[in-house]
């Protein structure tokens, strides 16, 4: 059997360890456009902080292609998809035939039409090479104004890895609060004050044009996109990403795709979407990697999920923030979402406890309605709960 994984992500390593969960003896062929071992993204922002370094970032050891037998192509990128011939084509030429095919393309930077961005040598910070860039431009300019377009995940983690490096950091967004897509307008505020107490400046609800404003270096950090041309251009099914079923399996026979490139249908949410998180992106290729050797694995209850930090505030979210919203007294901010007699979903900063019962119930959709919902937002003790709900986690921890 021919394997061949288009991309080295995350979503690559666990397809290639799926794979050899069910056949040991298969050809894997895994294209990597970056010229890097698989490392792990959320990573690069700490490398430039210093907390870290090229060897520790590796996402599996040196030897993982060699320990499963694979062959890895480092820096070429896969042009064509021949989903009839069943065959990929790469920028340096070579022609790969493939009995089971995965797209782990991942994304890439979302720039939008900013009015004279042209005129502007400007950075991403998504991949290792974006990173190192900026890196050495920071070197160039001593005590720089950078200017961040984005006060998403993306560019905050930006503004946290260079905030020692350079002289001052201006976050502009169009949105009305950093965080935009993980916090509500409190949890916002709390994490934009603790930034500032770390000298960012922000300008919140103001268009991007580099005109507007005095800058040394300009970063782009507003999103991402899922990589989906290849999957679109040989017939696979293609919204914001690429469909994927529960077995990680595209609409073309034999094709299978992982992590953020794809979509899917959850359970947890009801609703067919794009989550670009690393967990999701593993096990995504985890089970794509079974399909795809012959064994049996699904996948079809991706969460929405954030766990993260900046300056040493940590922000842990989960779900929908739909129904009613409870916070809690007890801590800074504990917020849980409930609709419908079911906990939708929650933001914590800086208070995790019981963290694992609220994802489950999130995860599993129980029966809240009997539940003190005041005293769940402040701790999700057992207490709380029906007996045959109690029993069930006590047997899970046995």
């Amino acid at each position: 059997m021919d394997y061949v994984i288009i991309g080295n992500s995350i979503a690559a390593a666990g397809c290639i360890e799926g794979i050899r969960r069910a056949d040991q003896n298969g050809k894997i062929t895994v294209v990597g456009a970056e010229p890097y071992h698989v490392y792990g993204r959320p990573l690069i922002s700490y490398l430039l902080e210093g907390k870290t370094d090229l060897e520790r970032i590796k996402y599996r050891p040196a030897d993982f292609y060699e320990k499963n037998c694979c062959t890895l192509v480092k820096g070429e990128r896969a042009l064509k998809i021949d989903a009839q011939k069943k065959r990929v084509t790469l920028s340096g030429g070579a022609v790969l035939p493939y009995d089971r095919l995965a797209i782990a393309t991942g994304s890439r930077p979302f720039v939008p039409r900013i009015p004279n961005l042209e005129k502007y040598e400007y950075h991403t910070f998504m991949t290792l090479d974006d990173a190192l860039k900026l890196q050495e431009k920071i070197k160039t300019v001593p005590n720089a104004r950078v200017l961040i377009f984005g006060a998403g995940l993306i560019g905050l983690k930006c503004a946290e890895a260079i905030h020692k490096s350079v002289g001052e950091i201006t976050v502009a967004d169009m949105a009305d609060r950093v965080l935009p897509s993980i916090l509500d307008h409190d949890g916002a505020e709390i994490i934009k004050k603790h930034l500032e107490g770390y000298g960012l400046k922000f300008l919140l609800s103001t268009a991007a044009n580099p005109d507007s404003f005095d800058f040394d270096i300009l970063c782009v950090c507003t999103g991402v996109v899922p990589e989906t041309e290849l999957a679109k251009e040989c017939g696979a099914e293609v919204g914001r990403g690429i469909f994927v079923d529960g077995k990680s399996k595209t609409t073309v026979k034999d094709i299978y795709a992982a992590g953020d490139c794809t979509e899917s249908y959850s359970e947890v949410t009801g609703k067919r979407a794009a989550i670009p998180i690393l967990p999701n992106a593993y096990i995504q290729g985890e089970t794509a990697g079974i399909n795809m050797a012959g064994g049996i694995a699904s996948f079809d209850s991706a969460l929405p999920m954030n766990a993260i930090g900046f300056f040493g505030k940590h922000i842990l979210t989960a779900g929908v923030y739909e129904g009613e919203a409870v916070r809690a007294k007890s801590s800074e901010y504990r917020k849980i979402f409930v609709k419908d007699g079911k906990l939708k979903g929650f933001i914590f900063i800086d208070d995790f406890k019981r963290a694992g019962i609220y994802t489950a119930l999130i995860r599993d959709g129980g029966d809240i309605s009997g539940v003190d919902i005041d005293g769940l937002a402040e701790n999700a003790g057992l207490n709380l709960f029906p007996k045959n709900f109690r029993d069930e986690v006590l047997r899970a921890k046995n």
